[in-house]
């Protein structure tokens, strides 16, 4: 049933229990302690009781105590204040003589302890044994009974008799217990009312912010704006409640960021699978055409044409071989498989074996190949086979971007902040401005950009991006006044 409740139904339930311990708990100290005051002041007021009782000559004569005399003096005493018993003990403790019905003194003897801790002017109050009660113990008065310079034993006068006890036990069920019990209800209704009051406004917070969150779970996450007025309500109380809401908010709102983001990569993997069966079923459709050919019209064609038809169905088979490890590679570099193993080289000696192996197809292109490399450049830590295919990379983008007679250039400069800042320019179209904005994080393969010579953007920059990223270095597009695309990077 608890978990049924609400925080501040909760929070109620438990302050009215507590209200109620705490005002018997209250009400049972008072009580002692009452009655503790009573026995304190009764106990005072009558130290000298016994003392004067003793003085009486009557009640001792030369062969011991006077029972006649003790009787009748005891009579007399209880008949004026029928709230004490006096009794007479000996030097041991035991009862001598006392005024009470047959059977009604329970007790043979009385410690002396008390006795003496009282004489010896204890605090109060002292309680010592009731002859009436085997079990009870009760303010008292006492003094030494002396014959001449013998001591005969003890006056001992107790204060709050049987009868005293049970006309107190009367009235206190009758009017005190009652009082008290009326005293401890309204106290009790009081709080009540003002805990409720202030456990209300207290939770007021909570309830609004336990609104807002009911609202997102019904509704999903287009329901934050209709929220956040309530959080920033909530948030104005201050305190734990404050802190909490805010970071609810900040949940809510990082919540809905990832899940935007999240539906943004849905979006590209599925442009992803859209441009990879266009690129692959293009290279496909080629190569499966000229094999047909070359085995329907394989008697046909001449010794030249069929070498041509192969020459192409080859060339097909490369990109997507090519397209296919790429593939591979950037799913290795995306789940961490690879792993860079850092060595120190020198960035300009590895620039001229990459330059080597372009060589060939700059030529055919009557491009050139230009490096601009600042002297004295210090030596890098890399792993030295990403760094290969990164040059390769983005020269070989720069190579089909460039046009007939372009040039292709390489700069290697000491970066401000220590390093290599490593540039690659050609002359090419450039990147287009649908293209700029995920050119490093979203593949876009078009035919027809690769026609014109333009940087597609395709996995070779993704490598590239991913690659560097393993090395704490991050690849920009930088401005380009007139044609052509800039690279740069920063290795240390």
């Amino acid at each position: 049933m608890m978990q049924r409740l609400s925080l501040s139904q909760r929070l109620s339930a438990v302050f009215v229990v507590l209200l109620l311990a705490c005002c018997a708990a209250s009400m049972v100290l008072q009580m002692r302690g009452a009655e503790r005051h009573e026995r304190e002041v009764v106990q005072r007021l009558s130290l000298d009781l016994a003392p004067q009782i003793a003085g009486y000559p009557e009640l001792m004569e030369p062969r011991g105590f006077n029972p006649a005399a003790v009787h009748g003096l005891f009579d007399k005493l209880m008949a004026v204040n029928p709230s004490v018993e006096v009794y007479l003990l000996d030097a041991s403790g035991r009862i001598q003589s006392y005024s009470a019905p047959e059977g009604a003194v329970k007790r043979t003897q009385v410690d002396l302890a008390p006795i003496r801790q009282l004489m010896a002017g204890g605090a109060l109050p002292v309680l010592g044994d009731d002859p009436r009660n085997p079990e009870g113990r009760k303010v008292f008065s006492a003094a030494p009974l002396k014959m001449g310079a013998r001591d005969m034993g003890y006056v001992y006068v107790i204060l709050q008799g049987e009868s005293r006890e049970s006309l107190a036990a009367r009235l206190s069920t009758s009017n005190t217990v009652s009082a008290a019990l009326w005293s401890m209800a309204l106290v009790a209704l009081l709080s009540l009312v003002a805990g409720l009051t202030a456990f209300r406004l207290i939770t007021r917070p909570l309830r609004t912010l336990a609104e807002a969150v009911r609202g997102l779970e019904a509704h999903g996450m287009s329901w934050l704006p209709q929220a956040r007025p309530l959080m920033k309500r909530a948030a104005r109380s201050g305190g734990e409640i404050a802190l909490l809401s805010q970071s609810f908010e900040q949940l809510a709102q990082r919540t809905d960021e990832q899940w935007q983001a999240l539906r943004q990569q849905d979006q590209q993997r599925r442009e992803l699978f859209a441009n990879l069966s266009h690129d692959l079923r293009t290279p496909l459709t080629s190569l499966h055409g000229y094999l047909e050919t070359l085995r329907m019209k394989a008697d046909a064609l001449e010794p030249d044409e069929r070498r041509r038809y192969l020459d192409i169905a080859l060339e097909q088979s490369r990109k997507v071989g090519r397209l296919a490890q790429e593939m591979f590679e950037l799913a290795r570099l995306e789940y961490g498989v690879v792993k860079p193993e850092m060595e120190r080289f020198f960035l300009t000696d590895l620039l001229q074996d990459v330059f080597q192996k372009f060589e060939l197809a700059a030529e055919a292109k009557r491009q050139r190949l230009v490096a601009d490399i600042a002297p004295e450049l210090p030596p890098i830590t890399a792993d030295l086979a990403m760094m290969e295919r990164v040059l390769v990379n983005l020269i070989d983008n720069a190579v089909r971007a460039a046009p007939e007679g372009g040039e292709i250039m390489v700069e290697l400069q000491p970066h401000a902040k220590g390093g290599i800042e490593v540039t690659v320019r050609d002359t090419g179209p450039g990147v287009s401005k649908a293209m700029r904005e995920h050119l490093f994080e979203r593949p876009a393969f078009t035919g027809y950009a690769a026609a014109q010579g333009s940087h597609s953007g395709g996995f070779g920059l993704m490598i590239v991006h991913r690659i560097l990223q393993l090395h704490q270095s991050t690849i920009r597009l930088m401005p380009q006044a007139g044609v052509g695309a800039a690279f740069r990077f920063v290795l240390r």
